[in-house]
């Protein structure tokens, strides 16, 4: 996700690129972070206004400017790689003890670092209710999909010659059964939303199909968990698991909170 803060860069080289802002009582730690983008000096830690940091690098702007970025947004390998390395500096910083992360969007970026403390020093009050509301939780995501099936309306498989209605019974059967089947997958899948949501702060769920997907899921939902119900959530997703019917379920996480840091901030 592209994300760039609108400013000039006329006649700079360079820009500031924001990883995330942390909000701890120390400065955090900036010794065993990641390198980071690919070409960007290491991150570093700039006060706001504490408990605030910003975690920043320099980036040259030959490769993260406007124009160049407008090209390569379209090689993909290069776009993973960027994300990658991005993710990996935010996911340093939310590990740190007594630390609650604000992670920003991919290609995050203003002209100067006394602009970009100056902007996040103009949304304090949102910033606060921000780490409010994610403080001391993490956010997993849970995808249930349904397995690789045979068309409802392909041919019955038979060892003998059958009659025409014979033939078109079977046809009808194997319709029924599969809307029947899925019929009890989507209510599963309603069910499991409402168990999980329930040791959940918050949650958000998409609806449309991920990108490569024919069909939407039967479940795609991000859970903002409290750390202290973690085992609790992963025993819940995996007695899903185990009690599917034939259904996948897929569990990610832990992540820094990004689908949930919108809706007040803007960020």
């Amino acid at each position: 996700m592209v994300h760039t803060i609108p400013t000039r860069f006329d006649m700079a080289v360079t820009a500031t690129y924001l990883y995330c802002i942390v909000h701890a009582s120390r400065t955090p730690l900036t010794t065993r972070a990641p390198r980071g983008l690919p070409g960007a000096t290491r991150p570093a830690a700039a006060a706001v206004a504490r408990p605030f940091w910003l975690i920043t690098a320099s980036v040259p702007l030959d490769v993260y400017g406007p124009a160049a970025l407008e090209s390569s947004l379209r090689n993909v390998r290069w776009v993973t790689d960027v994300a990658l390395a991005h993710e990996s500096v935010v996911e340093h910083f939310a590990r740190q003890p007594r630390a609650t992360v604000i992670p920003m969007k991919l290609f995050t970026m203003f002209s100067s670092e006394s602009l970009a403390i100056a902007e996040t020093r103009s949304r304090i009050k949102d910033l606060e209710a921000v780490v409010e509301r994610i403080a001391g939780c993490e956010e997993w995501g849970v995808r249930i999909t349904r397995p690789p099936a045979t068309a409802a309306g392909s041919s019955p498989r038979t060892s003998a010659a059958v009659s025409g209605t014979e033939f078109l019974s079977a046809k009808k059967a194997a319709r029924d059964h599969a809307r029947q089947s899925g019929s009890a997958a989507v209510e599963s899948a309603e069910q499991a939303y409402l168990t999980l949501s329930g040791l959940a702060r918050e949650t958000r769920r998409r609806r449309d199909a991920p990108d490569g997907a024919t069909t939407p899921p039967l479940l795609d939902a991000a859970f903002l968990v409290p750390v202290d119900r973690r085992r609790h959530f992963k025993a819940a997703v995996k007695k899903l698991a185990d009690t599917s019917g034939g259904t996948r379920v897929a569990l990610t996480g832990p992540w820094p909170s990004y689908n949930f840091i919108d809706a007040e901030s803007n960020l």
